[in-house]
């Protein structure tokens, strides 16, 4: 219940929050801000909580009081060390208004749940934040979030995306969701909206990580695909029922998608843009981070390939990104060019037919010369080549076909 209260007073990223919490647990540093005091030991709350009444946190703190020294003020009117004054009381005014019995009351009617720290549904690599990991997460639908985020790949760009990076981002959605991968991105206009829609299309999962609270869809012209992810896959959330969101938040909720995810993927992405500050959060924490290549005239690529110029790898499509966040062996086919039919030659017949000139004839022993063999060896080529249909015979000269021509010479030859 102290970590429910504290989603409503604590922002999200709150590196000195997740420091108190760390040292004195949710419950001491709720009753801190609500009492305005500490005890004269320089443990928050009463001797109830010292003995572990309220309820112990996943971090084994909450409810025991944690660390023992370091509030200022011990014994009086106190607020806990990292903030001033004036923002001490602002969270102060902040928990004095918290109704967590309403908050899980309202969480609940929207199909929500609250998973913390230490709870069987959370996310370990979450922790990798440090003191900047959420508080906790409201989460809406049925899947287990902890399961999904093991095999979970971040697909994020720019809201205001080309053609071109929404049919790569639904691609890539879809390519993931046919491989049994999670595809995670922040349900936002653009590139988010394709890669949701593209594995939702394919049958697949997919999360959604807000920036708002998880009950209150956000863009509204979302709220239809938001709860079709509710349905097929998941909602998460750091805020509170009802939150908004604001520019900072959206920011914030990006290393929670970095976090959770194997790998990140940017499609399309400015030099200034939030999907870049994910995939360099991923970047930190030691994820895979990759980019879609574009146009080099469109400025909505030019982020991207300045990323791919320093820490990221070019990916171009699903296999590929499984590629680099998969197991061992799971390899992306090799790439090639049409096969034709002059690929499927012996190696000696192919040097004959390079042999022959892309106009008019040439001799046996011209031929012969040219590809590097014995008059004997280039006649029989010669014929296995005009059996193939390759080439023909005029008197004494043997020449392409006409058919022949661009197969052997594609650019041309001059002909």
């Amino acid at each position: 219940m102290a970590r429910v209260a504290l989603t409503r007073v604590l922002e999200p990223g709150d590196a000195v929050g997740g420091r108190w919490l760390r040292e004195w647990g949710a419950v001491g540093v709720l009753r801190c801000l609500v009492d305005g005091a500490v005890g004269a030991d320089g443990v928050a709350g009463s001797h109830a909580e010292r003995e572990g009444i309220g309820g112990a946190g996943s971090d084994g703190r909450d409810g025991r009081g944690g660390a023992r020294t370091g509030m200022a003020g011990a014994g009086r009117e106190a607020r806990l060390p990292g903030v001033s004054a004036e923002r001490w009381e602002g969270l102060r005014a902040r928990a004095r208004r918290v109704r967590a019995e309403r908050d899980l009351e309202t969480a609940a009617a929207a199909g929500a749940r609250f998973v913390m720290p230490g709870d069987a549904e959370w996310p370990a690599q979450l922790d990798d934040l440090g003191d900047a990991r959420p508080v906790g997460l409201w989460v809406r639908g049925r899947p287990s979030l902890r399961i999904w985020a093991l095999r979970s790949v971040a697909v994020v760009g720019a809201r205001a995306c080309t053609e071109y990076g929404a049919h790569v981002a639904a691609g890539l959605g879809a390519g993931l969701a046919e491989r049994g991968w999670v595809v995670v991105s922040g349900g936002a206009y653009g590139v988010d909206g394709a890669a949701h829609r593209g594995a939702l299309g394919a049958g697949g999962a997919t999360v959604a990580v807000l920036a708002c609270g998880v009950d209150r869809p956000y863009p509204r012209g979302h709220a239809q695909l938001i709860g079709r992810i509710a349905e097929q896959g998941l909602v998460v959330g750091e805020l509170p029922p009802g939150d908004h969101p604001t520019p900072s938040r959206f920011i914030l909720r990006n290393r929670v998608i970095a976090a959770l995810t194997r790998g990140t993927v940017v499609v399309e992405a400015a030099y200034r843009s939030g999907a870049l500050a994910t995939a360099r959060c991923a970047r930190d924490l030691g994820r895979h981070t990759m980019g879609v290549p574009g146009p080099v005239t469109s400025g909505l690529s030019a982020g991207v390939h300045d990323f791919l110029r320093g820490d990221a790898v070019l990916v171009g499509d699903a296999a590929e990104v499984v590629e680099q966040v998969g197991d061992m062996g799971d390899l992306a086919p090799r790439r090639r060019g049409p096969v034709v039919p002059r690929d499927l030659l012996a190696p000696g017949a192919a040097r004959v037919l390079a042999a022959l000139p892309a106009r008019g004839s040439a001799g046996v022993r011209e031929v012969a010369r040219e590809a590097g063999t014995s008059a004997d060896d280039a006649v029989v080529r010669l014929y296995e080549l005009r059996s193939l249909g390759f080439v023909e015979r005029h008197g004494d000269g043997w020449q392409l076909t006409r058919q022949a021509v661009l197969s052997v010479f594609p650019e041309g030859g001059g002909v």
